[in-house]
């Protein structure tokens, strides 16, 4: 019998299920009101993907007989690019199609709050970043327009940040790069554990809001056919490669910005929105039983935290020393100020409901993992239409302040 064992162990699959299940396990563990759940992947992921990279990747980095393995994860990462985008493309596809019922009367009732939330926490965003390049004069400006994109965990920030250097050599990028694999764990574990928190800390009656939001809803809400409803993989994946398609337009907004575009996640959240909120075209019903949803949404959403945690889990570990420490600092700086701010101005300026606020903050800082953790900490799907709101406004916003922030030295 021939077991290749260590062929096993970094298989990206085996990988993400060590991942997933272990992190499965830890999320169950409750104090007071708060727990991981299905976030315990992002964490379990991380130091799996520390341990695994380092044990069989570092010791060949200059080895010219490097394993098939070892190459094919240098090249690849832990985890392909294309599974990390196929999960998180599902998860918003189902996330969207659960919201989207209401997403009409929720963007006509707060459409130009959630519209200011998103300029406003990405702002927040660049702003921290921007106070801190004048009070460290040492610190690369543009590894710190990385750690904003990253902080704010917006993979189309990251493309904008790229291209606005570009022409400076890869050194640069290779900072903004640096920067962004720095900032964006941070910036997730504080959006997390910020969902959690912030009702606990500001004595928020999640279950009091939560009805407060739907009798909103009910008070204009249409009737829909329960019997009627259903899922079919056709409509399903009709609605992803619509996403798809909106996500790579892109929209020319002159030479300082260059172009704009929602990428797959926006695509598909706008996708899943809209055509859920169709509800029928020709014999596709887009208005699918939540049940199935939830499902998709819960394994998708533990598939995808445990593969951020693979993917980014040695960089962030090993870049905690030296300048590394001093941006990962930043990063928190960055993120926990953007959700204050859009927390305190969304509540208590803006009044807005928790669980549309606990969305838009999450949009506001394009935070795919804070959705997860807002719908998991309010149980309520209804989250997602704030977070859909908000989201197209803080993607544009976070690619204007991205550009302005490296136009202070370039």
């Amino acid at each position: 019998m021939n077991f290749d064992y260590v062929k096993f162990v970094t298989d990206p699959f085996v990988l993400i299920f060590m991942s997933v299940i272990s992190g499965l396990i830890i999320g169950k563990f409750q104090y007071k009101r708060i727990k991981l759940g299905n976030s315990g992947g992002l964490f379990t992921g991380l130091f799996i993907g520390w341990f695994t990279y380092k044990k069989y990747v570092i010791p060949y980095t200059n080895d010219s007989s490097m394993p098939a393995y070892a190459q094919k994860i240098l090249s690849n990462g832990l985890v392909p690019k294309e599974l990390f985008l196929f999960t998180l493309i599902c998860f918003i596809a189902s996330v969207g199609l659960l919201a989207s019922t209401d997403i009409g009367k929720v963007v006509k009732k707060y459409g130009f709050k959630f519209m200011l939330l998103g300029f406003l926490i990405t702002l927040t965003g660049a702003l921290s970043c921007y106070i801190v390049s004048l009070l460290n004069k040492n610190i690369n400006i543009f590894a710190l327009s990385g750690v904003y994109v990253g902080a704010l965990t917006s993979s189309p920030g990251l493309a904008a940040a790229l291209e606005s250097v570009s022409a400076l050599g890869k050194g640069t990028e290779s900072m903004v790069g640096l920067g962004y694999a720095v900032g964006y764990i941070p910036g997730v574990i504080v959006v997390i554990f910020s969902m959690q928190l912030l009702p606990i800390i500001f004595k928020i009656d999640v279950e009091k809001e939560k009805i407060s939001f739907i009798r909103e809803m009910d008070n204009e809400k249409e009737k829909i056919d329960l019997d009627n409803l259903n899922f079919e993989i056709l409509p399903f994946l009709f609605v992803c490669i619509v996403g798809f398609f909106i996500g790579q337009i892109k929209i020319y907004l002159g030479p300082a910005i260059n172009y704009f575009s929602l990428g797959s996640t926006g695509g598909v959240l706008v996708s899943a929105l809209l055509l859920g909120h169709i509800g029928k075209i020709g014999f596709m019903n887009f208005r699918m039983d939540t049940k199935i949803l939830s499902a998709i949404r819960d394994l998708t959403l533990s598939i995808f935290l445990s593969i951020v945690g693979l993917r980014y889990g040695y960089s962030t570990l090993t870049n905690i020393r030296g300048e590394g420490f001093i941006l990962l600092f930043v990063a928190l700086l960055c993120s926990l100020f953007a959700v204050l701010i859009g927390f305190l101005i969304g509540r208590y300026v803006l009044k807005i409901n928790w669980i549309m606020l606990s969305g838009a903050i999450c949009g506001g800082m394009t935070s795919t993992p804070g959705l997860g953790a807002a719908i998991d900490s309010s149980d309520s799907d209804y989250v997602a239409t704030g977070y859909g709101a908000s989201y197209p406004f803080a993607l544009f916003g976070m690619i204007i302040f991205t550009i302005l922030l490296q136009r202070t030295v370039i």
